[in-house]
């Protein structure tokens, strides 16, 4: 098997926001079948993107905003054919690298991807609930 060589950039560019809203179109709409009026919100314009490239090919995305509640890291995705390959890891590792400060830093997590954020020292906090139709449970930043 080739060499895999992840990039995790912020997003700067239109052409770069498509690409990210094509692999949220393809992880959130079409394969969990998350209704796109709540997947596309009204804070597309004042988060921060991520892009995830293996091999210069567009495979994961991630954004983070402020909110009254703290900074709350959001829409986590990656392609089916390229997880469990560490693409989800490089993302939230260069989007906590890009927060202004990691006071009051949480995310609302998919059931079965606690571990992932849990690896980076986030903890549940409180129940789950549904979201989209998809289980959820809270988690915070514990520093």
């Amino acid at each position: 098997m080739a060499e895999v060589t992840i990039n995790v950039k912020k997003v700067i560019s239109g052409k770069e926001l498509e690409q990210v809203f094509e692999i949220r179109n393809q992880v959130f709409v079409v394969e969990q079948h998350v209704d796109p009026d709540l997947e596309y919100d009204g804070f597309e314009e004042t988060s921060n993107h991520f892009l995830a490239l293996v091999n210069d090919t567009p495979v994961g995305t991630a954004r983070w905003r402020r909110t009254p509640n703290g900074i709350k890291l959001e829409r986590f995705a990656v392609l089916d054919e390229y997880r469990n390959k560490g693409v989800g890891s490089a993302l939230v590792t260069a989007v906590l690298k890009d927060l202004p400060d990691i006071d009051n830093v949480y995310l609302h997590s998919q059931t079965h991807a606690g571990n992932l954020y849990r690896r980076f020292g986030f903890v549940v906090e409180g129940d789950t609930f549904e979201e989209a139709g998809i289980l959820h449970f809270k988690m915070v930043l514990s520093v």
